[in-house]
């Protein structure tokens, strides 16, 4: 039971990060409107995933996931789990009319989630 809670923590820490994150990119999004290039987009992406990685151990500085043979399958399994809910985000957004973001795909949160779990799973205490 208590493996299920600590997966669902760290599941929460990346959704909540990624949120927060593609709604700041939806409030500056207007400026904006050329799309970007794919690969600088991924880049920036994977950049802000490795920051926002960063920035979550200063509040939890521990691993939400204590087994070693754990973290290894958080680290495989959260991010795909967090790119399935972007691409139900952006299925969601696609439904209403609303502005979809390359976040808002598989591939790009994906990625932005794996370089979040990443730095958690190498820095963490």
């Amino acid at each position: 039971m208590e493996f299920i809670v600590e997966l669902l923590l760290e599941f929460l820490i990346q959704v909540v990060g990624e949120a927060l994150f593609e709604l700041g990119l939806h409030s500056m999004a207007e400026p904006f409107r050329r799309p970007p290039n794919p690969w600088l987009a991924a880049l920036g992406y994977a950049i802000f995933g490795l920051v926002g990685g960063g920035l979550s151990l200063w509040p939890f500085p521990h691993h939400m996931v204590a087994s070693p043979v754990w973290r290894w399958v958080n680290l495989l399994a959260t991010p795909l789990a967090v790119g399935l809910c972007m691409s139900w985000l952006g299925a969601w957004r696609t439904r209403r009319g609303q502005t979809v973001f390359r976040i808002d795909r598989f591939s790009y949160g994906y990625l932005f989630a794996l370089c979040f779990a990443a730095v958690r799973f190498a820095w963490a205490a």
